[in-house]
């Protein structure tokens, strides 16, 4: 009946966010205490929820059940491959009310959203630093203790996200899984196939705040943001 009525009676004292329900709340608080009640056996690593740490054991015994009936390539969770075969259907039924941007995932819709808002929830203890997601503190916070936890198996090359490794073995692998549905054109990133697929849609999501001049890629515009720096020097 919450779905209907929207009621969430759970609330947090740290934060003040509510829930549907007690158990969410409890592994809610688990970021504020930093409780973590499940831990790899191989390498130490914890987790908040027991499903995390599942997928987690994937990583030390390479195993991927999930695979994409269209391009074949295999995950570790079913959310991911979910995830991925929205690039096939280019399905993205969550839009922001602020901008109009879509998105395949609600969770991603959500953090998005505090781009508007200026919400950070998540600070590191060490530097203060603020992020709008918790895996980017996570990450952030390996920058203070220097650890790499994703090795390469061919070169030993070591990464703070399993996403770069991923993307890292794909130069032994050649491996290219991101196919563009329009030319056929295939890639080794994701994003690099985003950025293309602009080349057929002529969308330019990145807009100059001074003359409106729009641009395919960030990087490009910040490259012309520096020519207004540079006329009003």
């Amino acid at each position: 009946m919450r779905t209907h009525t929207g009621e969430k009676p759970f609330s947090c004292v740290n934060c003040g966010k509510c829930f549907f329900r007690k158990h969410d709340l409890t592994r809610h608080v688990m970021i504020h205490t930093g409780e973590k009640l499940f831990s790899c056996v191989n390498c130490g690593k914890s987790f908040i929820r027991k499903q995390d740490l599942t997928e987690h054991m994937m990583i030390h015994t390479g195993e991927k059940p999930f695979s994409c009936v269209n391009c074949g390539i295999s995950f570790g969770d079913k959310r991911t491959l979910t995830q991925h075969m929205m690039i096939h259907t280019r399905e993205n039924p969550f839009s922001c009310v602020n901008c109009g941007k879509s998105f395949s995932h609600k969770h991603n819709l959500t953090q998005h959203m505090m781009i508007h808002t200026g919400e950070k929830p998540f600070s590191c203890v060490n530097c203060g630093k603020s992020f709008i997601r918790k895996q980017d503190l996570t990450e952030h916070m390996m920058i203070h203790t220097g650890e790499k936890p994703f090795s390469c198996v061919n070169c030993g090359k070591s990464f703070i996200r399993k996403q770069d490794l991923t993307q890292h073995m794909r130069i032994h692998t050649g491996e290219k899984p991101f196919s563009c549905g329009n030319c056929g054109k295939s890639f080794c990133r994701k994003q690099t196939l985003i950025r293309h697929m602009m080349t057929h849609t002529g969308e330019k999501p990145f807009s100059c705040g001074n003359c409106g001049k729009s641009f395919r890629k960030k990087h490009s515009l910040t490259q012309h943001m520096t020519r207004h720096t540079v006329e009003k020097l």
